[in-house]
C-alpha cells in the first residue's frame, strides 16, 4: 500500500468514526478545525493590529493649550458672574524638574514606567477585573497613555478614543525617550488650583520654582494627580484630607520599594503643608464663592471632571438668583459687619466670619450662598467648609428620629408632647458614653414636653431623647435628610452626638432643613442649570445634567410634626424670637456650641430654606476662637446675630411675593401654640393635680422621662420665663432677644432633686450647645 493510499484510508476511517458519533457530537468541531480557526483569528488580529498601527498617526497636539475662559452666569442666563478657566501653564524641561519629584510621580502613577512599552496590559486587565468585582472604576493607564490622552486626544470615555490611545502610546514610546514622555506628562497634567503643569503647580502650592521643590513637596504634587481638586488639603473636607495624606505616603513608600529612596530618608520626611490658595483674577467679591459652589457641584455629581472643566470654553448657567445673592450680602453687612469695631475691640471684632446658604425646598435649587466678604481677600468658601459644629440646630433631627421610631428602645411612645425631665446636668441613661449636659445658664425646667424643650433648646431633654430614639437611628435620619455621612461628629458611639457635634457645611445643613420644609422629600442641593461649550468648527458639547428627583427621606407626618414644633421656636418665648420680625410664617432652630465657638440659625418659610453660621478663626493657624465679646456683646447665641441675618435676608428675598402658609399634616386638628412645661401649655400643675397627657402607663419609668405615679405629683414652681397663667391668656409682644442667651433665664430656679452625676462625664462649657465628647471634637 502506497503512502497516498494509507493517507486516504486514514481519512476515510476518521470520517466513518465521526459518522458513528451522535448527532449532537458531530456538531462540535474537531480539534484540528478548532486549532485552525484560532490560528486564523490570531493571524487576522495580528494583521489588523499591524495595519491599524501603521495607518493611525500620532496627531498634532490638541487645542487645549489655547483653551477659552469659562463663563459663569446667574440663573437669568444673561447676567455674568465671572470668567475663569484660562489655562495657567509654563512648560519646563525635564532637567528643571528635581529627580526626586520625577521619581515620586513614577511611584504614584506608574511604577512600571521605565520598563513598559507605553502600555501595561497586566495593569489594564487587573483594573478591569477589579471594576467588574465592584471595587469602583479603576484605571490601568500608564504615564504614556495619560500623556497621550492629555496632549493628543480628549477626555472622552469611549472605546474608540481608548483604542487610539493604546496605538498612539505604543508609537510614542517607540519614537520618544522616556524623559521626554515624562516631561510632556508633567507639563500637560492638571494639579488643581487652576494650575496646568508642574511649574504652575509648584507656584500655586508652594510659591517656588519647580527646581526648588523638596522631596516632600514633590511627592505631594505627585499625589495630587489622582484627584487634584479633592486632595487640596487647604480646602478639602476632613475625609479627603486623610485620603490626600494617605496618597502622599503611598508615593513615598513606593519610592522606597523601587529603590529611589532610603528608608532613613523616608522616615525623616514630614508632610509639607502647602500655602493658602490664592484667588484667581476676576473672582473678587462674591464671584469666587459662587464659582466654587458651581464647580464643586459639577465635579462631585460626575457631570464633568476637573481637568475638562478647567480646560475652559464652557458656558455655565447657575441657579443663583442675583437679587437674592445681593440681599444675602447686604444682610451680613447690616447685621454683622456694621456692628463690628476692630479698632476699639481688636481682640473680639477681628476675624469674625459668616457662612450661609439658601435653597428652594421644593426643588433643591441653591439660590444664594454667603462664603465670605470678598474672595480676593479671603479665598476660602465658608459656605462649603465642614469643620464647624452645628450645636442645637441638630435637635430637630433628634426629634425626627424619635417620631420615626414612634417608640423608645424600651417600647414607650415618643410624640411631640412626650414629657421629659429638664433638669440641667441630668445624667443621660442608656448612652454609650457618660454624658450630663448643662442647660443654658444651668436652668432646671422640671417636667416639660419635647415641644417645649425645643422652644427653649433644653439640652438635658434632647440628649436623652436622642438616646431613647437610638443613636444609630439618629445618624441614619440625619443622612437621609441630607447631612453627608462623611462629616465628623456623627458617631453613635458618642452620646454627645445628640446635641450637634456634627460639622456639616452651611449648604449641607440648608439641604437637610429643606427636606423638613418639603414634607420629608429630599433634594440634594444643586447649583447648575445648564452647561455647554462651542468647539472649533461649530460643534456644541452639552453634557447630560443630573436629574433632581426627590427621595423619600422621612414620612410627611414626621416632617410636618417637626415643622410644627419649629414654628413654636419662632415665637415670643422661643429662642428664635428675633425671626418674628419677618412677619411671615416661619420655622427654625438656633444653635450655639461649646465655648461659644460657633452660633447658627437654620430656618425656613414654605418657599425658602436658609442657614446662617457665625464663627471666628485665627487667620494664621486657622484655629477656632470664641465669639464672646463680638460686637460688644457678652455672648453670641444663635438667636442673636445669625437669626437677625436670616430675618433680614429672608425678608428681602421674599419681598413682593405672596405670603404662603405652611400646609402641615401632623395628625393634630389645629396648631397648638402652647409651649410651657405644663399640661395645658400655660402654668405648671397645681399641687395635687395629675398630668392630663402622659404617654406611659401608671407607675412606668422611662430613662430621662418623668415617672408617672398612681398619685398626683408635686409640680415645680413656675418660672418667669413661662407663659402667663391660663391657656387663653393673650401673648405678650415679641421681646427683643438679648445676645447673651439662647433661652430665657427664669428668675426663680425650679427645685426638683438633681440626680447624681457620673464620675467620668465630660466637662461641658457650653452655652446652649453640646458639651462635646473628646472623641467627637473636630480639629480646626
Amino acid at each position: 500500500m502506497t503512502l497516498s493510499t494509507r493517507r486516504q484510508a486514514k481519512r476515510a476511517a476518521r470520517r466513518d468514526a465521526r459518522r458513528a458519533l451522535p448527532f449532537w457530537r458531530r456538531l462540535l468541531p474537531t480539534w484540528r478545525v478548532t486549532l485552525g480557526t484560532l490560528t486564523a483569528l490570531l493571524l487576522l488580529a495580528v494583521g489588523g493590529f499591524a495595519v491599524l498601527y501603521v495607518i493611525v498617526p500620532v496627531p498634532d497636539p490638541n487645542a487645549h493649550a489655547v483653551a477659552q475662559n469659562n463663563i459663569y452666569l446667574y440663573a437669568d442666563g444673561t447676567t455674568e458672574i465671572a470668567r475663569t478657566g484660562a489655562v495657567n501653564r509654563t512648560d519646563v524641561t525635564i532637567d528643571q524638574i528635581p529627580l526626586q519629584t520625577q521619581q515620586a510621580v513614577v511611584s504614584a502613577e506608574d511604577r512600571t514606567f521605565y520598563q513598559n512599552r507605553g502600555v501595561d496590559l497586566t495593569g489594564m486587565v487587573r483594573a478591569g477585573w477589579n471594576t467588574l468585582l465592584g471595587k469602583g472604576m479603576q484605571g490601568g493607564s500608564t504615564i504614556t497613555q495619560q500623556y497621550v490622552k492629555n496632549y493628543y486626544l480628549t477626555q472622552d470615555q469611549t472605546i474608540e478614543r481608548k483604542g487610539r490611545e493604546l496605538l498612539i502610546a505604543l508609537k510614542v514610546d517607540q519614537q520618544r525617550d522616556k524623559k521626554d514622555i515624562l516631561a510632556g506628562y508633567l507639563n500637560s497634567s492638571y494639579f488643581g488650583r487652576g494650575a496646568y503643569g508642574i511649574q504652575s503647580a509648584a507656584h500655586a502650592y508652594y510659591g517656588v520654582d519647580v527646581s526648588q521643590l523638596t522631596l516632600g513637596q514633590g511627592a505631594y504634587l505627585a499625589s495630587l494627580l489622582q484627584a487634584p481638586s479633592l486632595y487640596d488639603v487647604k480646602t478639602a473636607t476632613p475625609a479627603n484630607r486623610e485620603k490626600a495624606v494617605a496618597r502622599w505616603n503611598y508615593a513615598l513608600d513606593g519610592m522606597v520599594q523601587l529603590g529611589f529612596l532610603t528608608t532613613a530618608d523616608r522616615a525623616a520626611t514630614t508632610f509639607p503643608e502647602p500655602v493658602d490658595p490664592q484667588p484667581a483674577t476676576g473672582l473678587a467679591g462674591q464671584a469666587g464663592y459662587l464659582v466654587g459652589v458651581a464647580d464643586d457641584y459639577l465635579i462631585s455629581s460626575g457631570t464633568i471632571d476637573a481637568a475638562t472643566l478647567k480646560a475652559g470654553g464652557w458656558r455655565i448657567t447657575t441657579t443663583f438668583d442675583k437679587p437674592r445673592q445681593d440681599a444675602f450680602v447686604k444682610a451680613v453687612q447690616d447685621e454683622l459687619t456694621d456692628e463690628l469695631d476692630p479698632r476699639s475691640r481688636p481682640t473680639t471684632d477681628t476675624d469674625v466670619r459668616a457662612a450661609g446658604a439658601s435653597v428652594e425646598p421644593a426643588t433643591g435649587r441653591v439660590v444664594a450662598v454667603y462664603g465670605g466678604p470678598d474672595y480676593a481677600k479671603q479665598p476660602y468658601n465658608d459656605a462649603l467648609r465642614q469643620d464647624n459644629q452645628i450645636g442645637s440646630t441638630f435637635k430637630p433631627i433628634d426629634l425626627a428620629a424619635g417620631l420615626t421610631a414612634q417608640h423608645t428602645l424600651d417600647g414607650h411612645p415618643i410624640t411631640t408632647e412626650t414629657r421629659y425631665d429638664g433638669t440641667s446636668e441630668r445624667p443621660v441613661t442608656g448612652g454609650p458614653t457618660p454624658y450630663a449636659p448643662p442647660n443654658e445658664d444651668d436652668v432646671d425646667y422640671g417636667s416639660i414636653t419635647l415641644r417645649y424643650a425645643m422652644v427653649k433648646s433644653v439640652n438635658s431633654v434632647y440628649a436623652q431623647e436622642g438616646v431613647d430614639a437610638g443613636l444609630a437611628r439618629v445618624r441614619e435620619t440625619a443622612v437621609r435628610l441630607g447631612i453627608p455621612d462623611s462629616v465628623r461628629g456623627m458617631d453613635p458611639a458618642n452620646t454627645s452626638m445628640t446635641l450637634g457635634t456634627a460639622t456639616p457645611s452651611a449648604l449641607d445643613l440648608a439641604g437637610a432643613y429643606a427636606t423638613l420644609a418639603n414634607h420629608g422629600q429630599a433634594h440634594a442641593p444643586w447649583s447648575v442649570l445648564k452647561l455647554e461649550r462651542v468647539n472649533p468648527g461649530g460643534a456644541i458639547d452639552v453634557p447630560k445634567m443630573p436629574r433632581h428627583d426627590p427621595t423619600d427621606a422621612i414620612s410627611r407626618g414626621v416632617a410636618d410634626s417637626v415643622t410644627d414644633v419649629l414654628r413654636d421656636v419662632v415665637s415670643p418665648r422661643g429662642t428664635g424670637a428675633a425671626a418674628l420680625e419677618l412677619g411671615r410664617p416661619a420655622a427654625g432652630k438656633t444653635g450655639t456650641t461649646d465655648s461659644n465657638l460657633s452660633a447658627w440659625f437654620a430656618g425656613y418659610t414654605p418657599e425658602l430654606t436658609t442657614t446662617v453660621g457665625l464663627f471666628r478663626e485665627n487667620p494664621k493657624t486657622h484655629a477656632k476662637e470664641p465669639l464672646a465679646g463680638t460686637a460688644g456683646l457678652t455672648r453670641i447665641n444663635g438667636g442673636a446675630i445669625p437669626t437677625k441675618i436670616w430675618t433680614a435676608y429672608t425678608a428681602a428675598a421674599l419681598d413682593g411675593t405672596p405670603t404662603q402658609q405652611f400646609d402641615l399634616q401632623t395628625g393634630r386638628d389645629t396648631h397648638d401654640s402652647d409651649t410651657s412645661p405644663t399640661d395645658t401649655g400655660s402654668t405648671p400643675p397645681s399641687p395635687g393635680s395629675t398630668p392630663a397627657t402622659v404617654p406611659t402607663a401608671p407607675g412606668a419609668t422611662i430613662p430621662g422621662l418623668i415617672t408617672v405615679p398612681t398619685h398626683a405629683p408635686s409640680a415645680p414652681p413656675a418660672t418667669t420665663g413661662d407663659p402667663a397663667p391660663g391657656p387663653t391668656a393673650p401673648s405678650p409682644p415679641a421681646p427683643q432677644p438679648t445676645a447673651t442667651h439662647e433661652q430665657p433665664s427664669p428668675t426663680a430656679r425650679p427645685t426638683p432633686t438633681r440626680p447624681s452625676k457620673p464620675t467620668e462625664q465630660p466637662t461641658p462649657t457650653a452655652t446652649g450647645g453640646p458639651a462635646t465628647h473628646p472623641a467627637a471634637t473636630p480639629t480646626p
